[in-house]
């Protein structure tokens, strides 16, 4: 097998576990990445363009508009004040609470996902999170995906975890 299909299928598998743990919230994984990493750049101090949050996770903005995460009351869409065409998000008070419930069950999941490997904290974890970066990293210099907002900081990547 090759490493992109087992990273493929690694994906899909702990996708569909999460998918699981949060029905019970009422959240998909893809809502959930969109308030998680929406509550990082917040807690940063910063609101996000829903392009720049939709560049940061990977999905276009569009998709990020469909998640239907506004219509439940756990995001705010304002005008940008420097340009009128853009729109700003910020995660709701409500949206605030859901996203802690739903980090415990989605570390719960990576806990017993990573078990095999010594736990979330274990070295053969940070290991393999250090393998996993690197062809991601390479990937934008190799391609045009857009690059992380400037607002980005390594801290919003531990509140992702």
């Amino acid at each position: 097998m090759s490493t992109g299909f087992l990273v493929w299928h690694l994906n899909l598998r702990w996708r569909t576990a999460i998918d699981r743990a949060l029905a019970p919230l009422g959240l998909t994984s893809s809502q959930y990445g969109v308030l998680v990493s929406l509550s990082a750049f917040s807690a940063g101090g910063a609101r996000p363009r829903q392009r720049e949050l939709a560049d940061f996770i990977g999905l276009e903005p569009m998709h990020v508009s469909k998640l239907a995460l506004e219509r439940a009351g756990l995001v705010q869409r304002t005008g940008h004040p420097g340009d009128t065409r853009a729109v700003q998000l910020t995660v709701t008070e409500r949206g605030a609470e859901l996203v802690t419930a739903a980090r415990a069950e989605v570390l719960r999941i990576e806990e017993q996902r990573l078990a095999p490997l010594g736990g979330r904290h274990s070295e053969q974890s940070a290991a393999l999170t250090d393998m996993l970066l690197t062809p991601l990293r390479h990937a934008e210099t190799l391609t045009s995906e857009p690059e992380q907002p400037t607002s980005h900081t390594q801290a919003q990547d531990e509140e992702l975890s």
